[in-house]
């Protein structure tokens, strides 16, 4: 290299280009963000009502409440919104989010992540471009930004740089795979979704035993081990800078729905987590993993719009259906028939990015390509969740973890990683080969087995199917609607087949003509992406358009006030709560938004507080209702009757949104003494004494609790008084008066975990009655009660993070600074 020259910043002119196109890609699909757009998705919504409590406190306080009572009575902020401000590794994610043009963030990481892993395993620059444009298109990631589900987008986003990582520590790059790993380890965790994070260890796993059975058959094991040693150490470190999440999560895990219950039916239905029909819930249907293939293989989504050229609308106008209703009708129409609840859209990989993956399983040879193949697999089996049980059964009964996580059918995102990356790999090795006369011999042969397969469902669709899907008949259309929708699905399924199978075929025509010396490399690079952009775009622009976007405002504030609402807030007592029977319990948090909700909407709510839903409280709502409508039980028997939300201090029912609310004369209030208690052997017993209880005057204990009340004896002089004279969702302030000792029963969910009992400053013990609530015995006289939300998981844990994510932040700059230093070194010897 000539000295005068310096450095050579031609070398960086792949790199800029990438990140140009990936940027300019970003910001023309997303450009409503400049406008001053946000996305306005269902889980964005409900997270607004989720967290408002604890956003306002943060916001008026500057600190983090770590509890709030808005959602199931009160739960740990902890899986809904918190900020841990010592680990420095946030300030770093949050760099990445991009604030405000939070979808772009996301979607340039899906880029810049994948290219780097590409460039790492060695892929030609320019065709890495293409490769990340691939993998960042698969449709699912783009139907989780709509969403809301931007932990997960992050997480999937840091997979290809961690991954990066492991396969250069596992190259013999003990320094820069180890840092490499630890740094976007510990960032995917910051992301704050352990599902995928889950997932991701699981292809490490994988790939760490093929290297084992790699290194065992050369008889070399030692590279193993000491690479499998950094590894390890990486993990630490990064599982150290989250220490906080990570200890909160984990101990709260145990008491959540994640965590084992104590009742002792449907035995064969529980497990060490989740219930595995909950975790089924959302399985993918087996033939459903065509939609890989074919984005509207089973319709596509739950929330589709028909065109007027449809079949259904043609329909609605021959059966004299004015123009403006049919029009209406056509907007979010269930198109989806699969076996999910619902959908918000397919896993779509790309038809040519299938072709390519194809085409890998033939001509790829060694470790690598097993691992990508092993993976792949495993994901699609387990995606199918309740539809092959035995597969299912087995990790949830024996791999540690796995039953913690719902929605089985998100495995697949390992495929959608797999599948890119051995197709990109499986070219560019092609490209480096040329016309070896096997490449032709496998290039035909994926031709025939993915053209085949799309024209087998292009020829026979209409008999395979019947495009009538299990939620079809819930909506009590007439049977010339659903001729008509089937029709449009048969449509759409053979359409998209149709052009599948011509990307397939442009694909196979592209690098045909490469092979055969009529096309030059660079116009394969520059054609190739493009074919896939055009493939992949308008496929994603189904389930995230610019019609999901919308003013700042809206997204921001939600929610309008009903005159429920308005009324209810009129009531200025800081806590009491609100049931809306127009919600189901667990799966809407408006009511949240406004009031503190018996309900919610949160997939990690505490297990008793499910099960408190499960059996009392819907016995309730089902009684009040009927009471309501029959007159069967007159409607003051019925609240008196409620056990289970008078003393969770309902006070309010939101029966019809526009009429003034039900105000329940038996709300227990923030707390009261009761003048009986009854000791129970077990969790079932302790559930089922709900059901007839009058929570006002008797209290049930577990037995476990005996020691608290030992030499209690109930008072038979009348009831003192205590109430609640100060409220923050983390501290509690109440004052007393009793002329003899007292038990007290608090309306509070009971979660031992960091919720702390002080009378007149000095600690007391207190405990669990009511199945879910807490309960102390105070002394007589005049007293003042606190109790703090104090959990030692989150401070303790926030010093780790604070020492470990400087850690990995100086031992990452001191890694770049002796990287630049040898480089001159390196460049100065040369001259």
């Amino acid at each position: 290299m000539n000295a005068k020259k310096g450095f050579n910043y031609g070398k960086l002119l792949p790199y800029i280009v990438a990140v140009a196109v990936f940027a300019l890609i970003t910001i023309v699909y997303f450009y409503p963000v400049f406008q001053g757009k946000k996305l306005y998705g269902g889980d964005i919504v409900q997270f607004k009502a989720m967290a408002k409590e604890i956003t306002d406190y943060r916001n008026k306080t500057g600190n983090e409440p770590l509890w709030t009572n808005n959602m199931f009575s009160g739960m740990p902020a902890y899986q809904i919104s918190m900020e841990y401000d010592k680990n420095l590794m946030t300030y770093i994610h949050a760099f990445i989010r991009m604030g405000n043009y939070l979808p772009i963030g996301m979607v340039l990481l899906y880029f810049l992540g994948f290219y780097f892993l590409l460039q790492v395993l060695g892929l030609n620059k320019w065709l890495s471009i293409a490769g990340a444009i691939g993998f960042a298109f698969s449709s699912y990631f783009f139907v989780i930004l709509v969403a809301g589900h931007t932990s997960k987008a992050f997480a999937i986003g840091y997979m290809a740089p961690v991954i990066a990582g492991v396969i250069l520590t596992y190259r013999g790059k003990y320094l820069a795979g180890g840092l490499i790993t630890t740094f976007f380890l510990a960032l995917e965790i910051v992301s704050g979704h352990p599902q995928i994070t889950y997932y991701l260890m699981i292809m490490i796993l994988v790939y760490g035993l093929m290297e084992l059975i790699k290194h065992f058959r050369e008889k070399n094991l030692a590279p193993f081990f000491k690479a499998s040693a950094v590894l390890i150490g990486a993990a630490i470190l990064a599982i150290l800078t989250h220490s906080a999440s990570l200890w909160n999560t984990y101990e709260y895990s145990k008491y959540s729905i994640r965590g084992k219950t104590e009742l002792s039916t449907e035995k064969e239905n529980r497990t060490s987590g989740l219930d595995k029909d909950y975790a089924v819930d959302w399985s993918y249907g087996v033939d459903e993993t065509m939609t890989l293939l074919i984005p509207g293989f089973f319709g596509g989504s739950s929330n589709s719009s028909l065109s007027k050229n449809s079949e259904t609308y043609k329909a609605l106008i021959e059966n004299k259906v004015p123009k403006a209703d049919a029009e209406r009708f056509l907007k979010g129409f269930p198109l989806y028939w699969g076996e999910q609840k619902f959908t918000s859209g397919p896993v779509y990989a790309g038809a040519i990015i299938l072709f390519l993956f194809v085409f890998s399983l033939f001509y790829l040879k060694g470790p690598l390509k097993w691992w990508g193949i092993t993976v792949t697999v495993l994901s699609i089996l387990l995606s199918w969740g309740k539809h092959f049980m035995p597969l299912t059964n087995f990790f949830m009964e024996y791999v540690p973890l796995y039953n913690k996580f719902r929605a089985v059918s998100m495995t697949l995102v390992i495929a959608e990683f797999s599948i890119p990356l051995l197709g990109f790999i499986a070219l560019d090795q092609l490209l480096k080969d040329g016309k070896k006369e096997v490449i032709f011999k496998y290039l035909k042969l994926s031709l025939y087995i993915v053209g085949g397969i799309l024209l087998l469902f292009i020829a026979l669709a209409g008999s395979l199917y019947s495009f009538s899907g299990p939620g079809d008949a819930a909506l009590g259309l007439p049977d010339w609607v659903w001729a008509a929708v089937r029709a449009d699905r048969l449509s759409m399924f053979r359409t998209d087949a149709i052009r599948s199978l011509i990307f397939v075929l442009l694909a196979f025509g592209l690098l045909w003509f490469y092979l055969k010396g009529k096309l030059k490399l660079s116009y394969v690079l520059i054609i190739l992406p493009v074919l896939i952009l055009i493939d992949m775009w308008p496929v994603n622009k189904r389930f995230i358009s610019n019609d999901d976007f919308a003013r700042k405002n809206q997204v921001e504030t939600p929610y309008q006030a009903s005159k429920a609402d308005l009324e209810i807030l009129k009531d200025k007592d800081p806590n009491y709560r609100v049931y809306n029977f127009n919600e189901a319990f667990d799966q809407s948090a408006r009511t949240s938004y406004f009031h503190k909700n018996i309900g919610g909407y949160h997939g990690a709510k505490l297990r008793r507080y499910q099960e408190l839903i499960d059996v009392p409280l819907i016995n309730e709502r089902r009684m009040i209702i009927e009471s309501i409508n029959d007159k069967k039980i007159p409607l003051e028997q019925a609240l008196q009757r409620s056990a289970a939300f008078n003393m969770l201090n309902t006070r309010y029912f939101i029966i019809n949104e526009s009429s003034q609310p039900l105000q329940n004369p038996f709300a227990c209030g923030n707390a009261w003494f009761v003048r009986d208690y009854k000791f129970v052997n077990n969790a079932d017993e302790e559930l089922a004494a709900i059901e007839g209880l009058n929570p006002d005057s008797t209290a049930i204990i577990d037995n476990r609790f005996g020691s608290f009340v030992s030499g209690f004896t109930v008072p038979n002089t009348p009831k003192g008084t205590i109430a609640l004279t100060n409220y923050a969702p983390n501290y509690l302030v109440y004052e007393y008066s009793a002329s003899q000792d007292e038990m007290a029963v608090f309306s509070e969910v009971y979660y031992d975990k960091g919720w702390k009992a002080f009378i007149d400053g000095k600690p007391a013990p207190h405990f669990r009655a009511d199945f879910i609530l807490r309960a102390m015995i105070v002394p007589a006289g005049d007293h003042k009660i606190e109790f703090k939300f104090e959990p030692r998981s989150f401070y303790k844990g926030q010093n780790v993070s604070l020492a470990a994510s400087l850690l990995v932040i100086l031992l990452t700059l001191g890694a770049l600074g002796y990287y630049a230093y040898t480089k001159r070194l390196s460049d100065e010897g040369a001259k």
